[in-house]
């Protein structure tokens, strides 16, 4: 009964789908600071915890360590195993998900007012006392075996995993947080409470909050939830020189589809040009149909059925990629393509007409991202990782719309570089 009052609550439990939303910032008595949106309407409450650094502190020779951590948290702790923990989670009606990310450990919680206490108990348990009991150790590990397996059929992944390798060399990044069939084999429990002491520590964590919570009470939430966790996380990486040049790399694969991971190396969240860089690749290779890839690659020549590209800025490293697939015998015609409209854009910029409606769609779509407690906790941690000011979620919106046809074309000039993109084609690709 409780869970299907939780589905109720999830159902209209959330903010209008806005961007004019009320952002405090908290600092809790022991001096862990979170941002929330208080929203009293409903009694319910998202929350949300991360720990910076992810997939990036494991040890060397231990490669997939934190993302093994990461998937037993939710396995049980103290005299409860993973069902007991589970059957919990359900009686009080709360929801946690706990992820591994290349810079990441995320960790969310929803739960009804009523059994906040008792939710948050629990799932400190899992934060700060998780088991890491040998049958759950090998258990999660053959899930993450069998993941790896998998992956390594899948050209997506491979493409992906290839182009990560060429590019960063012996950084993190160049291998799957999964980590290998050999280094997750090899991983002992030591190695599991290792992890979970270097990755999540006070000194490293994000916190946003959304719905039926004040200050206050969100302050002393947090001293109650992240009691118990050491005061350092282990120390971040270097930053991960991009190596790679120009060019192509052939995966052979049995398929009768080849895909592509392209690209070459980005510009970081914080530089001056990110927002003229981010409506540019909107108009080249963004989401939709509307780019310049989808309609030279898909519309004009029906080479592929998608085609986009993105930048990846990620903490310790920056790309600027994209993706194609295509039947072997076109993939090289799409690539011609691309490498075409990557010189075009880069020399000419877009016309006024691309410009403008590029700058309609993205500032009146961003007020629909607004649209769940959860989903809005999740952008307010995720604007904390970044740096932005608080007032962020105000002035997004003008700060696209102040990218002039000047700033494309000088950034366009500055960031495209057709003779440094690099393909990384998984099947059999002909010519």
């Amino acid at each position: 009964m409780i869970r299907f009052v939780l589905a109720a609550v999830l159902a209209i439990g959330v903010l209008p789908a806005k961007a004019e939303i009320a952002i405090q910032e908290v600092t809790s008595p022991n001096g862990i600071k979170a941002w929330l949106v208080e929203e009293r309407s409903i009694p319910f409450v998202a929350l949300n915890v991360w720990f910076q650094g992810g997939g990036t502190l494991d040890l060397p020779g231990k490669r997939g360590a934190t993302n093994l951590m990461v998937g037993l948290l939710e396995e049980g702790t103290g005299d409860m195993n993973a069902q007991d923990f589970a059957r919990k989670a359900e009686a009080l009606a709360a929801e946690f998900d706990y992820n591994a990310y290349d810079d990441v450990v995320a960790i969310s919680a929803q739960f009804l007012t009523e059994n906040r206490d008792e939710a948050v108990a629990l799932l400190r348990k899992s934060i700060v006392e998780p088991r890491f009991d040998e049958v759950s150790v090998e258990r999660v590990r053959g899930q993450v075996l069998s993941i790896i397996q998998s992956d390594q059929k899948d050209p997506d992944h491979i493409a992906s995993q290839t182009f990560d390798a060429l590019a960063f060399g012996d950084h993190p990044y160049a291998t799957s947080i999964d980590g290998s069939i050999e280094s997750v084999s090899a991983l002992t429990r030591e190695d599991v409470v290792t992890a979970h002491r270097n990755a999540l520590a006070l000194d490293n964590v994000f916190v946003s909050a959304v719905g039926d919570i004040s200050a206050e009470e969100l302050g002393a939430l947090l001293d109650t939830l992240l009691d118990g966790l050491p005061e350092q996380a282990a120390g971040l990486p270097p930053h991960a020189g991009y190596q790679l040049e120009g060019g192509q790399t052939v995966v052979e694969f049995a398929t009768p589809q080849s895909v592509a991971i392209f690209g070459h190396e980005g510009i970081t969240r914080d530089d001056p040009d990110f927002f003229a860089a981010y409506v540019l690749n909107q108009i080249l290779g963004g989401s939709g149909f509307e780019s310049r890839l989808m309609n030279e690659v898909r519309e004009k020549r029906g080479l592929t059925y998608g085609v986009s590209s993105f930048l990846v800025a990620k903490d310790h490293g920056e790309l600027y990629l994209g993706q194609v697939a295509s039947a072997n015998d076109r993939i090289g015609d799409a690539i011609d393509v691309i490498r075409s409209e990557w010189q075009r854009m880069a020399e000419e910029g877009p016309t006024q007409d691309e410009l403008e409606r590029t700058k309609t769609y993205l500032t009146g779509a961003y007020p629909l991202r607004f649209d769940g407690n959860g989903t809005i906790a999740n952008i307010l941690v995720g604007m904390q990782m970044d740096d932005l000011p608080i007032d962020y979620v105000a002035t997004r919106n003008a700060k696209v719309e102040a990218v002039t046809m000047e700033d494309i074309k000088r950034v366009a000039k500055r960031i495209l570089r057709p003779e440094e993109l690099h393909f990384v084609i998984v099947g059999q690709p002909e010519g």
